[in-house]
Order: structure tokens, then sequence, then C-alpha cells
């Protein structure tokens, strides 16, 4: 995207969010007894406080990180920090706006984590692989990854989220990619994507949503009758295998593994987020009470096999497996299937 493109959006976006955060501040006494009165014609508890105290956190927490980043540009600008200090304060920042949000949705929705594996984590450098259902699932690595063992996650990401003003500046400024899902050139992306496997350390990981977007029911039949239509047969029955995800994109991944041959792969299957894919949804009190179970699986460099045809086959292989464990997991816990 061009540097003019870019300072447009940044015009819109930025001061419309200080715009609606002044809003929502200043006229709490006017919509505060509305939302009590909707709370108290609702089953659910509190509902409509909750979203409104989350929207308020949320935009609190997207001015907050603009100042730091703004305070991080001046740093370096009087000399103050190095180009090391600048990745590192932006690491933290990226990892505190994302990790912040996660925590404060699960305490005001009082939802519990329950995570399996979470040593798998501890160390770099790996490729994590992570199932996508929910818009609150893209905050979990940053908490439970990022946060909590320090690893700094360089992301994949769609181009949509450019505007959220917070994730458009300090993204940009990080070893992040925002890919365009619907790009011609779609050999460029995946050029883009592989460059972030490069020059990783220790501390250092990078997170794909192989599916590309979140899962559904919906998505999953389109995905079947195109198969069914257009595709080979063993992959429409793969396809038809999966109950909880979609096919693997292949692209994404096999140019991560093949531009880091030293990492590690890690899958990240998580189940609880189902009920809420929409904001309608986290309207409507899906995410209260809920349990959220994670589970981390490290595999080991030297057990994924080389050559594009045999990681294709591994690689479809394991998010197979892994789709077994999230239908164990959401039949026992109930979990809807998304339409």
């Amino acid at each position: 995207m061009s540097g003019s493109n870019t300072w447009m959006r940044r015009v819109l976006t930025v001061p419309g969010y200080l715009v609606a955060w002044s809003v929502l501040v200043t006229t709490v006494p006017l919509w505060l007894p509305l939302l009590l009165l909707a709370d108290v014609l609702r089953p659910r508890p509190a509902m409509a406080l909750r979203c409104a105290a989350f929207l308020v956190l949320y935009l609190t927490l997207e001015l907050a990180g603009l100042l730091v980043a703004q305070a991080l540009s001046l740093r370096r600008r009087v000399g103050q920090i190095d180009e090391a200090g600048w990745l590192e304060g932006h690491f933290r920042l990226q990892t505190w706006w994302a990790g912040t949000l996660l925590e404060q949705l699960m305490r005001l929705f009082r939802m519990r984590l329950d995570v399996e594996g979470t040593e798998e984590v501890a160390r770099g450098p790996f490729l994590l692989f992570i199932r996508h259902s929910s818009i609150a699932d893209t905050l979990l690595a940053s908490l439970l990854v990022a946060k909590r063992h320090g690893v700094r996650l360089r992301y994949i990401l769609k181009r949509e989220l450019l505007w959220d003003p917070c994730l458009d500046v300090v993204g940009n400024r990080l070893p992040n990619v925002f890919v365009d899902r619907g790009a011609t050139d779609s050999a460029r992306e995946i050029e883009r994507v592989a460059g972030l496997a490069e020059g990783l350390g220790s501390r250092d990981g990078v997170l794909i949503y192989p599916e590309g977007t979140r899962f559904s029911a919906a998505k999953r039949q389109r995905v079947l009758e195109r198969f069914e239509s257009d595709g080979p047969r063993a992959l429409h029955a793969y396809a038809s295998s999966l109950h909880w995800s979609l096919p693997p994109r292949l692209g994404g991944p096999l140019a991560l593994l093949s531009a880091a041959p030293e990492a590690d792969v890690v899958f990240c299957a998580h189940v609880g987020f189902e009920p809420v894919s929409t904001l309608g949804e986290v309207w409507r009190g899906g995410l209260f009470g809920a349990t959220v179970r994670v589970r981390f699986r490290r595999v080991p460099r030297e057990q994924i096999p080389s050559g594009r045809a045999a990681q294709e086959a591994w690689l479809q292989r394991e998010w197979a497996e892994q789709d077994q464990w999230l239908d164990l997991h959401a039949r026992t816990e109930g979990s809807p299937k998304r339409k």
C-alpha cells in the first residue's frame, strides 16, 4: 500500500477513534441509564454494561498505544534509543496492547482459560500455526505466547485490520505482514510472508492462520461445494473429514517452512470462542462464562519432511489430527457448529 494511502487512512482513523472515545466518555450520563434498563429486561447479567465497558476500554487502549508509539518516535528522533531499542519497545507495546485487551475481555465476561502445553511456546524459533474461529482468538497468542514467555511474535494478518489505527501504526513498525487476500499477484503476497521467517532467533516466532479466514459451518459448506465441482476427489474427501476446520491454504505455511529450515512448528488448537464470530454475538452474551480450552503441540523440525509434496501431506495430516482434538473437546463442551 502506498504512503499516500496510508496517511489518508490514518487521517480518518486516528481522529475518528479520538472522537468516538470522547463522545462515549462525555455522554456517560445519557447512555448509562439506557443500558441499565436494557440489562433489566435481558436474561444475561449486565451484558449491555459489559459490552459498553469493553468498548470504552478498547478505545482507551487504542489511544494509549498511539501515545506510546509517538513517545517512542520522539525518543528515537532525539537519540535516546537505537534501532534495537526501537524494535524492542514496539514489540513490548504490541504485546501489552493485545494481551491486556484479552485479559480484560475475559475478566469482564467471566471467562476462563484452560491451557495445555504452554511450555511448548517458551522458546523460539518456531512457526505458530493457529486455528481461527472468532474475532476474539486473534488476541490469544499475544497473551499466552508473547506476554507470558517474552516471545517476539511476527504476525501475518489480513490487510483490513489496518483500519485499526494502533495495529496500523505499531504493526507496520514491526516485522509483520498485512496480506491482501484478494490480490491478483498471490506469488508476491506469499513472498512477503516468507520474508517474515528470515533471521529468527531464540526469542522469535511467526504466527499464521493456515485456514486464511475464520471457520464457520457455512464457509465449510462453501469449500465442500467448490471442491466438489472444481477440485480433485481426494481434496473433497479430505475437506469433508474436517468438522471444525477449513483445509489449510498451503502457500503461506509452506513458504515459511522453506524460509526457516531451523524453526520447529507449533500447532495451536482452541475451543470456546465459537459462539462469538461476530460482534452481534458478543452483545447477545455468547462469551459470558465461557471456558476456552487451548492446546499447544510442538513438532521438532527433524520430524518435518523435506520437499513440497511431502510437506503438503504432512501439514494436512497434522491439521486433521488437530481437528480430531477439536471435535472431541467441542462435543464435550457442547459448542455449536457455527453457521
